[in-house]
C-alpha cells in the first residue's frame, strides 16, 4: 500500500458519514475476544430502553470499542500493510464505529421526565397541604 492509499483510507474511516451504507464485518476480535459484529448490531437495534442495571455494561463496551478503534487506526497509520489488509482494517474500523453508534442510540430511561413528574407531584402535595391549613 502506498502513502496515497493510506491517506485515502484514513480519511474514509474518519469521515462523519463513514458508517453510512458501509459493509459490516461478520466478526471482529476485541481484546482477544471474537465478537459477532453483525449479530451484535441487529440485537442492539432491538433494545428500546436501556435497563439501569446494564448501563455500566454498555459504558464498558463503548470504551472497549473506542480503544480497539484507536489501536486499529494506529495500525492503519503506521503498519506495513498490503492494500487488501488495509481495506480489511478500514472495514473493521467502520464496523466498530457502527457498533459504537448503535450503543449510543440505545434509549436510556428518561430521568428528566421522571424528575419533572416528581416535581409536579411535590408541588401538588404542597398545595394540598396549604389548602388544608386554610
Amino acid at each position: 500500500m502506498n502513502d496515497a492509499e493510506r491517506e485515502q483510507l484514513l480519511k474514509r474511516v474518519n469521515r462523519q458519514s463513514a458508517t453510512v451504507g458501509a459493509s459490516i464485518p461478520e466478526t471482529i476480535t476485541v481484546d482477544g475476544e471474537e465478537i459477532q459484529l453483525k449479530e451484535f448490531l441487529v440485537e442492539t437495534r432491538k433494545i428500546e430502553t436501556l435497563p439501569p442495571e446494564t448501563s455500566e455494561l454498555i459504558s464498558r463496551a463503548r470504551q472497549r470499542f473506542a480503544a480497539e478503534r484507536e489501536k486499529r487506526v494506529d495500525r492503519l497509520k503506521t503498519d506495513q500493510l498490503t492494500s487488501e489488509e488495509a481495506e480489511k482494517l478500514a472495514d473493521e474500523i467502520v464496523g466498530i464505529d457502527r457498533a459504537r453508534n448503535a450503543l449510543k442510540t440505545i434509549r436510556h430511561p428518561d430521568f428528566g421526565e421522571e424528575a419533572r413528574t416528581n416535581n409536579i407531584e411535590d408541588h401538588k402535595r404542597w398545595l394540598s397541604f396549604v389548602d388544608s391549613i386554610k
